[in-house]
């Protein structure tokens, strides 16, 4: 590993021992380093930095010469991260200091041992899928970002009132789901959102999708598990005039009348797991799977 880069929002900055632990071993192991500019400035009037860093900014300013780019950040800043790497093939590690965390995997107390196992080649790569939209007419908004590593959530917009949202699978029709809204998500994002919504957790590596209605007003509605070469083409019925698109944490307003057409995305994620990690124990240690909560103090 010669080139990394290093991607964190503004609220990591409280992490200011957990960004000293990473930038010195990768000084210690001659690894260029890049951070992003907004992030390498409130390093800067932290003064948290010993030394100068070459900065990005954009997307154009990568290319697959990088070997890694880490986050510190929880889950958010990930998805944030995927806008700059794009289709560039550049790995992701993300070093957890949020909360969750399902996707930036690595606990801040064993970053160390984390960094020594990659820099020693011990570890997997998981290859994410992502979903690409678009709109008729078309969103001005998705027109250069029209991707999501977790989900496409189609949601209602300044009513209380449900939406129905007519879902055809390959051009079939399935059903119109009365509802909040609609979540379709990737593997990774079904420990999201649509778990919140009492949909299924999926395996990275599986090759699927899963639909999950929010809050549905007919209670045999459930959640959808299908293949991920599936087309999706959704339409909405609003009291309201206009609905809520968002793709990961990136939101829009859209008219009623605006088709939605999703699919698997040309491109992957690569998503790098030390071997001291594992997708099972992840999900064991958030879920608390196993875990004796007959004593626990917060009921």
């Amino acid at each position: 590993m010669k080139k990394v880069a290093v991607y964190g929002q503004s609220y990591s900055i409280s992490a200011e021992k957990e960004i000293q632990i990473l930038l010195k071993i990768l000084e210690e192991n001659n690894i260029e380093c890049f951070i992003e500019e907004k992030f390498y400035n409130l390093l800067v009037e932290g003064t948290i930095l010993d030394n100068k860093y070459k900065t990005f900014s954009h997307f154009k300013d990568l290319d697959n010469s990088f070997d890694l780019m880490f986050t510190l950040g929880g889950d958010g800043t990930i998805l944030r991260a995927v806008t700059y790497i794009r289709d560039l093939d550049i790995p992701l590690l993300g070093i957890n200091t949020g909360r969750l965390g399902f996707l930036a995997t690595i606990n801040k107390n064993t970053i160390n041992e984390s960094v020594e196992l990659i820099l020693k080649e011990e570890y997997t790569t998981q290859e994410r899928t992502l979903l690409a939209v678009k709109t008729a007419p078309e969103t001005k908004e998705f027109s250069e970002l029209n991707f999501a590593l977790n989900e496409v959530t189609i949601a209602r917009k300044n009513t209380t009132s449900m939406i129905g949202v007519t879902t055809n699978l390959n051009n079939e029709y399935l059903t119109n789901y009365w509802a909040d809204g609609l979540i379709i998500a990737t593997p990774t994002g079904s420990t999201g959102y649509s778990l919140s919504c009492n949909g299924p957790v999926i395996s990275p590596d599986s090759k699927n999708l899963v639909i999950t209605p929010i809050a549905p007003h007919n209670l045999n509605a459930r959640s959808m598990v299908i293949s991920d070469q599936t087309s999706i083409q959704l339409e909405v019925d609003s009291r309201e005039k206009d609905f809520l698109i968002s793709l990961d944490s990136r939101i829009t307003t859209v008219s009623e009348n605006t088709k939605v057409f999703i699919e698997k995305a040309p491109f992957t994620i690569k998503s790098i797991i030390p071997n001291n990690q594992s997708f099972l124990q992840t999900l064991r240690s958030k879920l608390l799977w196993g875990e004796d909560t007959r004593n626990a103090t917060n009921l």
